[in-house]
């Protein structure tokens, strides 16, 4: 669990009941949105589009795997 918090720190910090992890998730798909945007504009380019689309493919797993920790953690299923 230690290494969850450490890895995915923002997905834990949710206290203040619906509104928290509400804001939480808003939050981490808005940063998605705009660093995928980023990303797209920068995978037109040649030589770095192959290795844009990799980044990309592991930011979209990352801000998967924190909306899913962040409902997890509400919840109480993890603890």
């Amino acid at each position: 669990m230690g290494i969850l918090k450490k890895i995915w720190p923002y997905s834990f910090v949710n206290k203040n009941g619906v509104a928290g992890l509400v804001i939480n998730v808003i939050i981490q798909l808005v940063i998605g949105i705009v660093l995928g945007f980023v990303i797209g504009l920068l995978a037109g380019i040649p030589i770095v589009g192959i290795l844009v689309g990799l980044v990309c493919g592991l930011l979209d797993l990352y801000i998967t795997v924190g909306i899913v920790l962040s409902f997890l953690d509400y919840f109480k299923v993890i603890k």
